[in-house]
């Protein structure tokens, strides 16, 4: 997908493909607002402000108007579009020019009981919550139930109230129009299929709405296509169908069982184009630089583990730096691969509290800050040490600390170390 830079002369104009009601409003408030964030759904209603009741179309505005009502700067305005646009409420065109220009298609959110059925929706506004309030939260929306059965339903059919007198065309109204979540899907539906026992299943069994389940429970519960396999196969019924609520419950108990009884949420992912290092620089350095910043903190600990998937309490770890400090994941990775090195290749909590409290009081938002504040961090531990022994101290560090790393003069040793760390990224 092209990169484009956003500047503050770059104008937009906003579409309202949809009704919006208060009720919608509410609802992005309650249910969005604890999976995106408060700057994300100040967006929307800041767009939504900008046309009337009875507009559809906008003027035109520049970016700096939304810097000026937000009091954002660009970079957070562009990647509360992001979160905007990856739950289905924002759709985002581009053209170039003198300057730039943009179309913002506005959507209604899912109503409460397609959210609740959504799984990614509903496992992670769950995780974000936290029962109590989840459970509080859910009942506002649940309807009450009401003992129907010594009445009778006396409700007049509409031939028996109005009669027609005229016919009229019908007009291209405005609707109500949701996008739902898009997902890049990781499932290999021809193997799925040609998996399942002959003779057992419809053909026409892989139904949209089925598929967008499968891409859904695959991507909330990280879940591969044979793994799928192995859980629709449990759930295929009588009727040569599958069983969607129990896929369901299979996918979110064996997602618990590997997760000590967690949940899943979702995180952003990639760490964003203005904190990344420029591109071509082929140094040993670099190439660190460059694995820190486009690797998942969950592959990175993957690939130190040789392979391994990263243990629960690895993955509370990597959660707490990502959600709760908000550090980008190319500092998560610099921090991971430090405390690993320094600690006997053990990620202890109160260990890396104490480091990422003090690289957000510095506001670390890039790898190569990380790296400098931790090289210039253990250089001040080993100087006291010193001082207090007298004695020289060895201690293990990361290959980055190396200052030569940069440069083409570098040992076989650490050659050989900062290829060993590569090699699986490749």
């Amino acid at each position: 997908m092209k990169i484009v830079s956003l500047l503050p002369a770059d104008t937009y104009t906003i579409v309202n493909k949809s009704i919006i009601t208060e009720d919608d409003k509410k609802n992005i408030i309650s249910l969005y607002e604890p999976i995106i964030g408060p700057i994300a759904v100040s967006l929307y209603f800041t767009l939504l402000r900008d046309i009337t009741l009875l507009d559809i179309i906008s003027k035109d505005y520049t970016h700096y108007h939304l810097m000026t009502i937000m009091k954002s700067n660009l970079e957070v305005i562009r990647l509360a579009r992001e979160s905007l646009e990856g739950v289905g409420l924002l759709k985002t065109y581009f053209k170039e020019g003198e300057p730039n220009s943009y179309v913002y298609e506005l959507y209604s959110p899912l109503s409460p009981k397609e959210f609740f059925a959504s799984p990614i929706f509903n496992i992670t506004l769950y995780s974000n919550l936290g029962k109590t309030e989840y459970d509080l939260l859910k009942a506002e929306y649940e309807l009450p139930k009401i003992d129907l059965k010594d009445y009778e339903d006396i409700s007049k059919e509409l031939n028996n109230t109005y009669e027609s007198i005229s016919s009229y065309e019908a007009i291209n109204a405005k609707e109500k129009k949701t996008l739902g979540v898009k997902l890049e899907s990781n499932i290999d539906f021809d193997l799925l299929m040609s998996s399942m026992p002959k003779g057992l299943i419809k053909e026409n069994i892989l139904t949209k709405k089925m598929k967008d389940l499968i891409e859904q429970l695959a991507f909330i519960y990280n879940l591969d296509t044979l793994k799928m396999i192995e859980l629709l196969r449990t759930t295929i019924t009588e009727r040569g169908t599958f069983d969607k609520e129990e896929l369901r419950k299979s996918a979110r108990k064996y997602y618990q069982y590997n997760n000590s009884g967690q949940l899943p949420t979702i995180i952003y992912r990639t760490q964003p184009e203005y904190l990344k290092s420029p591109e071509g620089d082929n140094s040993a350095l670099g190439k660190i630089i460059y694995m820190f910043e486009n690797t998942s903190p969950y592959d990175f600990l993957r690939i130190k583990n040789k392979g391994a998937k990263p243990s629960p309490h690895d993955l509370k770890i990597i959660e707490y730096l990502m959600i709760d400090q908000e550090f980008n994941q190319a500092v998560v990775n610099v921090l991971i691969d430090y405390v690993l090195k320094k600690n006997n290749n053990k990620l202890q909590q109160a260990y890396v509290e104490t480091i990422a409290s003090q690289w957000k009081r510095c506001n670390i938002e890039t790898a190569k800050e990380a790296m400098e504040l931790a090289k210039k961090e253990n250089k001040k531990i080993i100087k006291k040490i010193e001082n207090k022994t007298n004695k020289k101290v060895s201690t293990l560090e990361p290959v980055w600390f190396n200052e030569q790393i940069s440069k083409e003069e570098i040992s076989d040793q650490e050659l050989a170390e900062v290829e060993d760390l590569l090699k699986d990224f490749r």
